[in-house]
Parts: C-alpha cells; sequence; structure tokens
C-alpha cells in the first residue's frame, strides 16, 4: 500500500473509530480543525524509526499549529511483543531529549493487546489500529481538556464496556473497513 493509501486507512480508522466511538472525547475538536499530522514513517529498522520520531518531536516544537501527530510505522514493529518493547526505547528519547512532561507517546497497534486479555477480546480494539503507530500528543494541551471533561477517570472503562458490547466480529470487521474491504477479504500489508 503506498503512503496515500496508508494515510487514508489510518484517517478513516480516527474518523470511524476514535471518534465515531467517542473513543477519545478530545480528537473530534482537533480533527475538525485540521490540526492532526497523519505522517508515514518509512523506517525499516528501530534506529530509523526513533530518528522519525526525533524529527517529529521537534516538528511539533516548532509547529505550534499542530497540536497532535500519528507517526505511522508500517514498515517495522509489525509484532507487537517487538512493538510494545519499542515503547520504552520511545519513552527514553523523550527523556534524552527533555522533553518529558511536554510531550506523551500513546500507542496503537493492529495487534494491540492490553496485559491480562486474549487476543480476540474486545476491548483490545480500543487501542488497535490500520498500522503500528505513534500518537504524539501535547501534555499542556492534554491535561486542559481533562480539566474541562467531566468523569475522565470513566473514560477506559466505558471504552471497554463499549467494545464488549459491539463485540470482537463487530470491531474487527470496522477496522477491516478501514482499508475498503470485509474482514474476510482483508488482508494488512505484511500478511
Amino acid at each position: 500500500m503506498d503512503e496515500i493509501g496508508i494515510i487514508n486507512a489510518t484517517q478513516k480508522w480516527v474518523e470511524d473509530v476514535v471518534v465515531g466511538y467517542n473513543l477519545c472525547p478530545f480528537a473530534k475538536r482537533e480533527l475538525v480543525r485540521n490540526r492532526v499530522r497523519f505522517v508515514v514513517s518509512d523506517a525499516q529498522t528501530e534506529d530509523e524509526l526513533l530518528q522519525s520520531l526525533h524529527a517529529e518531536l521537534q516538528r511539533l516544537d516548532d509547529e505550534p499549529d499542530v497540536e497532535t501527530t500519528l507517526l505511522i510505522h508500517p514498515g517495522v514493529l509489525q509484532a507487537f511483543d517487538a512493538y510494545n518493547e519499542f515503547l520504552d526505547a520511545a519513552d527514553g528519547l523523550l527523556s534524552y531529549l527533555d522533553m518529558e512532561g511536554v510531550y506523551q507517546i500513546a500507542s496503537f497497534h493492529p495487534d494491540y493487546q492490553f496485559a491480562d486479555t486474549e487476543p480476540g477480546s474486545a476491548e483490545n480494539y480500543t487501542n488497535r489500529s490500520p498500522f503500528p503507530m505513534l500518537h504524539l500528543l501535547r501534555e499542556a494541551s492534554l491535561e486542559a481538556a481533562i480539566d474541562s471533561y467531566p468523569d475522565v477517570d470513566d473514560i477506559p472503562q466505558r471504552n471497554i464496556e463499549l467494545m464488549d458490547k459491539l463485540g470482537e466480529e463487530k470491531m474487527r470487521n470496522t477496522l477491516a473497513a478501514c482499508f475498503g474491504k470485509s474482514s474476510t477479504s482483508a488482508e494488512r500489508p505484511g500478511e
């Protein structure tokens, strides 16, 4: 899949899943304002991905009109376990750059699996995305959004209950639809 196709699938996921199911009540505003940057890294190694991450963090510093960045990396960390381990290196880069407390990295992956859940558990779809990606968030903006939202602590449990209600099959089909296919015919790149 080319870069435009990757971005289109990711945008559809944000619109249909993240905003459509209100998994993140803060996402719609920034999407409507066109303040979400979708970027595809051509990284093939973890070191190259760290370089891409560094560049995107610097871009956020240099471009205050960009509220948040989805750094999509389809060429590296396809296996969830490796991706999950890489998150420590990503957080380490934040620390090294003295950007802890300035930015936060949220994690999304096609095979995302929370600890103590089964691979097929519907609740994993709160963090399942079309491609592996790192979501770079501005801490100050996140804190302001949290302060203005009632019952922010209830969001994770509400999302789990919604995913469980919708079910794994529905969410698998919804994710597959981001590629313009049904889940029976959809194959993610690399499969």
